[in-house]
């Protein structure tokens, strides 16, 4: 059974849930919010920017960067999480913008986007943008790049997120919104010190055998295996690898939100499979995507970019 149907490109949060407009009370335990016991309308309606990625404390540095991006009172050092009753997520608000952790791989973030688009339904947000930011593995370009996903493919080069449903299998779309990757591509003249490309991102259940990599504790393939498969993923236009994309894509997509992926290369899987930069590098590269992504919210905005004096006092991340 294949699902393509949902995506608007803006308006309303669509839930394509029937079930839900008979239930007294939503309870979105992983989140520690609910709808009885929060005013999600009054705390979270005006929200158009949610930015999503694996690592708590990654989020979170990303919500202090955008609050100086944006200008806002303090010195945003005080944020508090708002999902601080569970240890599942966390979740920082600053102005318009959500910035949420999704933890690590399809399972994780599937949980999550499924309380998160509850809760941007039930608090009645309309024409809100979603970006996954994080790091990914590289194929072909160099450790540092930033790829934005035009189509998140399976291991097997395909468009598309397979969900086992009551034992069967349903087919879904992974296809992004293009014009947003573009709008984003324009956005990354404004941080040139890095290269940013639009390309296919592959997402695997595993970051060890599903992305064939050599140094796990089950490894059932040659060298040259690996990297004759590296290279079709490679021909067929896959330029990174991640382990969240598909469904991200496939849920966004059914749900009205208009969606991107956006990640940093760490290596380029080509050429080797541990990453070995230094950690103050790696740190580096895991601001380019938040660079970019302030860019673009502040465009969208309306805002002047920021010289390099104003915002931060490090022009290279928050």
């Amino acid at each position: 059974m294949t699902e393509t149907t949902g995506y608007s490109g803006g308006g309303p949060v669509l839930i394509k849930n029937p079930h839900l407009d008979s239930m007294e009370e939503d309870i979105l335990y992983h989140l520690d919010l609910g709808t009885r016991t929060h005013n999600l309308p009054a705390m979270f309606g005006d929200i158009k920017f949610v930015c999503v990625g694996g690592s708590p404390n990654r989020m979170k540095a990303f919500a202090q960067f955008m609050h100086k991006e944006l200008g806002l009172e303090g010195s945003g050092e005080d944020l508090a999480d708002i999902c601080a009753g569970t240890d599942r997520y966390a979740m920082y608000r600053t102005g318009p913008v959500l910035s949420i952790s999704h933890g690590m791989g399809i399972p994780s973030i599937s949980i999550m986007l499924h309380e998160l688009i509850k809760l941007l339904h039930h608090a009645k947000c309309r024409d809100v943008t979603i970006i996954r930011i994080g790091t990914s593995g590289g194929l072909g370009i160099e450790a540092g790049s930033v790829v934005i996903t035009d189509t998140a493919v399976d291991a097997s080069f395909q468009p598309r997120f397979e969900q086992v449903v009551l034992g069967d299998v349903v087919v879904r779309s992974t296809d992004l919104d293009r014009d947003l990757a573009e709008e984003l591509l324009a956005c990354s003249k404004e941080v040139p010190e890095f290269p940013t490309l639009i390309g296919h991102t592959m997402c695997t259940y595993d970051f060890y055998e599903g992305q064939g990599r050599l140094d796990g504790a089950l490894c059932s393939f040659s060298s040259e295996k690996k990297l004759e498969y590296l290279k079709r993923a490679h021909e067929a236009g896959v330029r990174n690898i991640e382990m969240e994309s598909t469904a991200f894509a496939a849920m966004c997509r059914l749900c009205g939100l208009r969606a991107a992926v956006v990640c940093v290369t760490l290596l380029d899987r080509l050429e080797g499979d541990q990453i070995r930069a230094p950690r103050e590098v790696l740190r580096e590269y895991q601001q380019r995507p938040q660079r970019l992504i302030a860019a673009f919210i502040r465009r969208r905005l309306g805002l002047r970019p920021l010289p390099a004096t104003e915002g931060t006092t490090d022009r290279h991340g928050p």
